[in-house]
């Protein structure tokens, strides 16, 4: 056994040789995904304070707790953001980093901290948007409690700030793990306006340069999504713009960096759009039939 276990053992190492492009050997660690979780989820009780917390908090003690759960969070986030910007600035070694990394990550850092008021506003604003637009919703602290989308769009402010910053790999390991585990994909580069309401959510997928106006709410298996280009077009614009106050029900499928929904309008469940509608209008999918209605024009149908 121990003979064909050492076998065993050589066939894996010498894959390391022979299949290149997925070892990261003799390399300044890249951040953990593991920190980076809880790195999350200490940040998810700051920015709901005795929400995510087994302590109870009160007048006494939270500025003791939270100030502690701060100043370990910055410490650790800034140590997985040095590992990454150590990592991608071509220093694979940190002692050939002479500190640079260091000093932008605890930039990064600051700034993020120095923001969290603001994060905080915004995300009462989703937290009003989803207990006003489901009347299944009890009360703020059942939204904030158990509804997944809620979640997921409080991640992805944080993530999308650390993004603006040219924060490395940390951004989408964020997303990706929220992603796992309500069903949300939203990517950190997604720009997203206040009172954003996701109902249900399993399966909405937001792209990287989708941009979403104010008060806006879409429901379950939504894609904002790019048309197929080629790898050399991804820094262009490749996902829908949605305007302020539009809706977007079940299934319905929007793709494309020039696809625009104008405001106020309603796109129905299972449509698939690649072009612009505009605003006030209303497009759904009837048997064989696309219609689109509009304050502005007549009703048009459309043949699939």
């Amino acid at each position: 056994m121990k003979n064909n276990m050492e076998i065993l053992i050589d066939r894996i190492l010498e894959s390391y040789v022979t299949i290149g492009g997925m070892n990261h050997l003799e390399g300044h660690n890249l951040p953990s995904r593991q920190s980076i979780i809880r790195i999350v989820d200490d940040l998810e009780s700051v920015l709901f304070p005795g929400f995510r917390d087994e302590e109870s908090l009160n007048r006494s003690n939270y500025r003791y707790i939270i100030s502690n759960k701060i100043a370990g969070v910055a410490e650790r986030l800034q140590e997985e953001l040095s590992k990454s910007l150590c990592y991608f600035n071509g220093n694979t070694k940190k002692k050939t980093d002479n500190g640079n990394s260091d000093i932008r990550a605890e930039k990064i850092v600051l700034k993020l901290l120095k923001i969290f008021p603001d994060i905080r506003q915004i995300i009462k604003s989703d937290v009003e948007a989803a207990f006003m637009g489901d009347p299944a919703a009890k009360s703020h602290e059942e939204v904030i409690l158990s509804y997944p989308g809620m979640e997921a769009i409080l991640v992805h402010r944080i993530a999308h700030e650390l993004w603006i910053e040219g924060a490395p790999l940390i951004p989408r390991i964020m997303s990706e793990y929220i992603h796992g585990k309500t069903g949300i994909d939203i990517h950190p580069g997604a720009r997203i306006g206040k009172y954003f309401f996701i109902d249900h959510g399993t399966g909405v997928v937001i792209g990287e340069t989708t941009v979403i106006g104010d008060r806006v709410k879409i429901y379950q298996g939504v894609t904002l999504g790019a048309l197929s280009v080629k790898k050399a077009l991804g820094n262009k614009k490749r996902h829908p713009t949605i305007e302020d106050n539009v809706t977007i029900y079940a299934g319905a499928t929007i793709l494309g960096g020039n696809t625009i929904i104008g405001r106020g309008s309603v796109v129905g469940g299972n449509v698939w759009l690649v072009s612009s509608i505009p605003p006030n209008s209303k497009i759904y999918n009837k048997p064989g039939h696309y219609t689109l209605k509009s304050n502005a024009e007549k009703i048009q149908d459309f043949q699939i």
